[in-house]
């Protein structure tokens, strides 16, 4: 995968714990790990926005691109 998530990496920067950022964001735990985990087709705005929104950061704070070594 090229996408790599750093969500763990903020939430740790920032003191705020998955469950915390999970209620803000109006999603559930378990899909809150999924998502950091990287185990997720996509994600929407909405949720990009709320996420960013809680944790003061901007989405390349959360995301980044890693080139698979085939390419």
């Amino acid at each position: 995968m090229a996408i790599v998530v750093r969500l763990d990496r903020v939430l740790v920067e920032r003191r705020i714990r998955s469950r915390e950022l999970a209620a803000h964001v109006r999603i559930t735990e378990s899909n809150l790990s999924l998502l950091k985990s990287g185990h997720v087709r996509g994600v929407r705005f909405e949720t990009l926005s709320r996420i960013c929104e809680l944790l003061e950061c901007q989405p390349a704070d959360l995301l980044e691109y890693v080139p698979d070594a085939n390419e």
